[in-house]
């Protein structure tokens, strides 16, 4: 989190430093819309832009991410069941075994 905060402070400080060395004008066309503004404002809103267009774009990712740890608690809460259901036959089944083992032990002296 820290290097994030780093690198996003370094990149603000950069545009600042563009901004001031560039303001000139310029006329942005795009079919038949017109936008003149500074070179600086411009850049800004096309990083701006791009920004909103990448995390539009990962949203689904977090979306899948989310529901896949969501169906992977689900099935760790079903085989916790699952086992702790178990746990009672495997002491039934196995629990005089190690009574059997000292058992035995105490014959062979």
């Amino acid at each position: 989190m820290f290097i994030f905060l780093v690198v996003a402070l370094l990149i603000a400080i950069l545009a600042v430093i563009f901004a001031l060395q560039n303001p000139t004008n310029v006329t942005v066309t795009f079919l038949t819309w017109r936008f003149g503004s500074s070179l600086a404002l411009v850049l800004l809103l096309t990083f701006a832009l791009g920004v909103l267009l990448g995390l539009l774009a990962s949203v689904s990712a977090v979306i899948k991410r989310s529901w896949t740890i969501s169906s992977q608690k689900k099935k760790i809460a079903q085989l916790e069941k699952s086992l702790s259901g178990l746990r009672p036959d495997v002491h039934r089944d196995f629990g005089g075994v190690d009574q059997e083992k000292s058992d035995l032990g105490r014959e062979e002296e």
